[in-house]
């Protein structure tokens, strides 16, 4: 096994006092295995499923099969036509928060969009009467209206524009928020991937910085009474735990909404109700989430054409 770092072993410490589990989470850091890939289903599953699917936890929607290890779901004529979308286990126990929003979804905003997964986990589920998603990295714009296009996620839209002009532009309008934020990603490295530097303290404290800056400009968008999604693929408690205790300090309107399918998976590290996925458990690299709820009452801004028309990309 390759010896970890000397940052990794801070991190480790942080997040358990169990010897043990420190070592499973380290194991599974630096002598990284294979996840099983996943599918989310847009049209009607098939009689005969194309693929062998894993059982499912308790917690996952009908519409995603987690798939044997090493299947190739991204290269079926049913993924080119747009039936189902490719993405990780991680990602959709991240999205799974949104299956506990009960009422009526007219807008969803999905911050930091690209390559799509998360909007199209809500579309989805939620169906909307209109979907924005926004990416502000000019180079991720193609990806996210490819994978948009492809799974026909009608009444929906492309926006590319910094959360504080959006604060500014469209306040109060949106029934759900979704914040995928920018992150260390030190998830990756479960993966196999690079990460550069995600250990550092510096990198952790700027990500920390940057999720908390588009969290309030995120928060002056969301509706009375509508949903404020946060997450991210990264272990560090500087950019998950800590930024949630500093958010609903600085906006003590938005609480933490317990979801009872993921208590099994409640942060040990705070008492509000977030929900962790750690690589040793083998289900996915890794993933924090938590869902807000705007307290406030009010009126609900409507959305006006002008903004579209000045900001989106046809679809």
């Amino acid at each position: 096994m390759e010896k970890p770092s000397n940052l990794l072993l801070k991190l480790t410490r942080n997040l358990f006092t169990d010897i043990t589990e420190q070592e499973r989470f380290i194991q599974a850091i630096v002598n990284p295995q294979p996840f099983n890939p996943c599918i989310l289903w847009l049209e009607s599953k098939p009689i005969i499923h194309p693929f062998t699917v894993e059982t499912p936890t308790t917690w996952q929607p009908e519409f995603v099969d987690r798939l044997a290890i090493n299947t190739k779901p991204g290269k079926h004529q049913l993924h080119e036509s747009g039936h189902y979308y490719c993405l990780d286990f991680s990602s959709i126990f991240a999205a799974s928060i949104l299956l506990t929003i009960s009422q009526p979804v007219k807008l969803i905003l999905d911050m930091c969009a690209a390559p799509g997964g998360k909007s199209i986990f809500a579309w989805k589920k939620l169906h909307p009467e209109l979907l924005i998603s926004n990416e502000v990295i000019g180079k991720r714009i193609g990806m996210l209206i490819s994978n948009l296009k492809r799974c026909q996620i009608s009444q929906s839209v492309v926006t590319s524009a910094d959360s504080e002009k959006l604060a500014e532009i469209i306040p109060q309008t949106a029934n759900l928020v979704i914040v995928d934020a920018p992150c260390t990603g030190q998830s990756l490295l479960a993966k196999g991937e690079k990460a550069p530097g995600c250990f550092h303290p510096v990198t952790i404290n700027s990500n920390a910085n940057r999720q908390k800056r588009i969290l309030a400009n995120s928060a002056k968008i969301v509706a009375p009474q509508g949903y404020l999604a946060y997450m991210t693929c990264t272990y560090s408690p500087a950019e998950n735990e800590q930024v949630t205790e500093w958010f609903i300090a600085k906006f003590p309107q938005f609480q933490p909404v317990e979801v009872p399918a993921l208590a099994a998976h409640q942060s040990h590290l705070t008492n509000l109700h977030c929900y962790r996925m750690w690589p040793q458990d083998r289900l996915g690299a890794g993933a924090f989430t938590v869902l807000f709820q705007n307290q406030e009452e009010g009126r609900i801004n409507q959305l006006s054409a002008d903004f579209l028309d000045a900001t989106r990309f046809k679809l």
